[in-house]
């Protein structure tokens, strides 16, 4: 249990410094933890899944996990995009994908009036920050 608290504390304060909500506010998205699992077949990895709550209008700033990264939208409408692809407009039941050399140029709430939600699944190294900052 301690285990999960302090990676809570650690992917929250990480994510607060890599994350901005729309017109300058220091906001960050809600994020729940839901899970934090060591994978016994693949030594040195293991699984984080997050719940993420955008507010209206909230922006991400540029970011990177060095991680697998799957997104599965909830409610709402998000446009998400790794730096050099293209924007990717999803809602409910749409997915997105991050690699581990990925940057996640854009993330944001493609509505200003109504909220977002969705799941992220981050398979990584046991070592690794969930979320890092870019320059």
């Amino acid at each position: 249990m301690q285990k999960l608290k302090t990676l809570f504390v650690t992917l929250a304060l990480l994510t607060s410094s890599a994350v901005m909500a729309h017109e300058g506010s220091h906001d960050h998205p809600d994020l729940t933890m839901l899970m934090n699992k060591d994978l016994a077949d693949m030594p040195g990895k293991e699984v984080i899944m997050l719940s993420v709550d955008y507010k209206p209008g909230e922006v991400e700033t540029p970011h990177k996990h060095e991680a697998h990264c799957f997104v599965y939208v909830l409610e709402g409408n998000i446009v998400m995009a790794v730096k050099g692809g293209k924007e990717q407009h999803l809602g409910p039941g749409q997915t997105f994908y991050e690699g581990p050399q990925d940057i996640h140029s854009i993330g944001r709430n493609a509505s200003k009036t109504k909220p977002a939600k969705f799941v992220v699944l981050l398979l990584k190294d046991k070592n690794k920050p969930p979320v890092m900052p870019v320059d």
